[in-house]
């Protein structure tokens, strides 16, 4: 079947905006569904795209949203839990939700976003729930051609973690860093979005699971100091040990804005780490994380600050 229209659940967050982007450009009908329309107005003139308010928890009012779609891309995913949107029915029921609302309608194509050691045997709450909507999605195989995308942390200009630790180093005199030595292989968005916008119509794909990891490995200590090389400021790191890191998020979960959680923590007890090569059928070679932050960090450091002078000046 060719596949005209797309449906993106989650298509205004992060790394969403890059895949719509990407589908766009290839000149797919995508209809990005949102909360909230303004939040996605960042999206209003790419040419193919429409934004449509949905509250994707009502099962009504998601069947009607996917009615003329080819096919569906779910994104949707939380790092905190709230009494609105615990792991569980963001996670597993949504994913499980949407393959019996699709296979309904008659739509066969699902592409669904998960995590990197996704698992029913994690020690997290969030690796476990992502690995039940694996399996929700995975049970309905004999009537969708699903295919699962399992990250590792992602970054690019707009994320939640290079972004966040570069403001950290700047207001912070010295860094408290829970779990230093947690690994993580992080993958560059455009990459991410690259390989999703290319499985949406390649049959070889259906059915597959594929983990998506950089060309590097970095304990977390080392994304820190690769964060401030970038934003070029130097401070102490100083490696809490498993208990500091567990009180460490536990204050935090206390603030107004949640920025860490003991399930975090939980989280980088299993290296976010790759065993397989990043898939060749995507014909992707991974970007470093190096090459790419130095480019979306540059209003952070001082030769950034000295260039918007200069732009400001006209000169």
């Amino acid at each position: 079947m060719q596949i005209r229209k797309i449906c993106v659940l989650g298509g205004s967050g992060f790394v969403g905006s890059s895949i719509v982007a990407k589908l766009d450009a290839a000149g797919y009908a995508i209809t990005v569904l949102a909360r909230r329309r303004d939040s996605a107005k960042h999206l209003f003139l790419l040419p193919n795209v429409q934004v449509a308010e949905c509250d994707v928890m009502d099962d009504k009012a998601l069947a009607a949203a996917l009615q003329d779609a080819d096919a569906v891309i779910n994104l949707i995913g939380v790092l905190h839990q709230s009494r609105r949107a615990s792991f569980d029915k963001v996670h597993h029921q949504l994913p499980a939700r949407l393959a019996k609302i699709c296979a309904g309608l008659g739509i066969k194509r699902v592409l669904h976003m998960s995590s990197l050691r996704a698992d029913r045997n994690a020690p997290s709450q969030y690796l476990r729930s992502k690995a039940a909507g694996e399996a929700a999605l995975q049970a309905s195989q004999q009537t969708l051609n699903i295919t699962i995308f399992r990250p590792s942390v992602i970054f690019g200009r707009g994320d939640s973690f290079i972004n966040l630790f570069a403001k950290l180093v700047r207001l912070l005199p010295v860094v408290l860093l829970a779990k230093p030595d947690a690994r993580f292989q992080p993958v560059w968005v455009e990459d991410v979005a690259g390989c999703i916008a290319a499985s949406v119509q390649n049959t070889a794909t259906y059915g597959q699971v594929y983990e998506l990891a950089g060309p590097k490995v970095y304990t977390l200590r080392e994304l820190v100091q690769q964060v401030m090389a970038a934003v070029d400021v130097k401070r102490p790191i100083i490696g809490l040990c498993n208990m500091l890191s567990y009180l460490q998020a536990f204050v935090m979960e206390l603030l107004p804005v949640k920025l860490m959680s003991r399930d975090n923590v939980r989280s980088m007890e299993v290296d976010s780490v790759s065993e397989q090569p990043f898939p060749a059928v995507f014909g992707i070679e991974p970007t470093a994380l190096e090459v790419v932050i130095p480019d979306y960090l540059v209003d952070a450091n001082a030769r950034g600050a000295y260039d918007r002078f200069r732009s400001y000046a006209a000169r």
